[in-house]
């Protein structure tokens, strides 16, 4: 399952590097400088960008004057974001959000955008597993990806026309629990925004140990209570 993953989002992104920061980050600039904007990082911030393709994020939170590290799994995508890269705040690495090569605790902020919805789920688990274990306790995680709107006719259109462009392992995304995932995952929502109806940003805290234990415990309460089955 994973090798398959990686040599199919290699290869998506080794043809989509060629056009993507003209196709996606300079239409998405104004967005991404809101997201910045939404975090509302404390100066000298150390902040990890996930995913970051060629680094239109990245580029946001750095001409802010944060200190950055984008990373990704394409070599192609990061070539393109050292390219343009003109901040010496900012550095580009290779790198698997599912397998960080940081030391825990090392950001006060970890952001990924439009990067969860083009990984499965179990990659994706470990990501936000990996986004918490580089956070600092009580660290910023900040999640940007698409959601649906509640009108079924938009949401029906949008699905279709998301699901046409994106990765296959888009579909699953979108109909998984993202908000479940994040409290398993040790992140406490703190924040969120729609955006047009099919996109979220939400922005969480990561929990200290004792407060992930008794929302666990709290999950399973509601599991077995809901029917769920008993615990062997």
């Amino acid at each position: 399952m994973d090798e398959e993953y990686y040599s199919y989002i290699k290869e998506w992104f080794r043809r989509e590097s060629r056009f993507y920061h003209i196709l996606v980050d300079i239409p998405s600039s104004r967005f991404r400088d809101k997201v910045v904007d939404f975090v509302n990082a404390e100066d000298g911030s150390r902040i990890l960008d996930a995913a970051t393709g060629t680094g239109g994020q990245a580029f946001a939170f750095a001409k802010k004057g944060y200190d950055v590290v984008g990373i990704d799994l394409s070599e192609e995508m990061v070539k393109v974001a050292n390219r343009l890269n003109e901040y010496e705040s900012l550095r580009f690495e290779v790198a698997d959000a599912a397998d960080m090569p940081f030391e825990d605790n090392y950001f006060d902020v970890s952001c990924i955008s439009l990067g969860l919805h083009d990984m499965p789920s179990a990659i994706r688990e470990k990501a936000v597993e990996e986004m918490v274990r580089v956070t600092k306790p009580k660290g910023s995680i900040v999640i940007v990806d698409y959601a649906l709107p509640k009108n079924r006719i938009a949401r029906c259109l949008i699905y279709h026309i998301v699901k046409s462009h994106e990765t296959k392992y888009y579909p699953e995304f979108i109909k998984s629990d993202l908000e479940a995932l994040l409290r398993k995952s040790g992140i406490e929502i703190k924040d969120e925004r729609t955006v047009l109806g099919a996109g979220r940003i939400l922005k969480g805290m990561k929990k200290g140990r004792i407060m992930m234990i008794d929302n666990l415990m709290f999950d399973l309460h509601s599991h077995y209570r809901s029917g769920g089955s008993q615990l062997s």
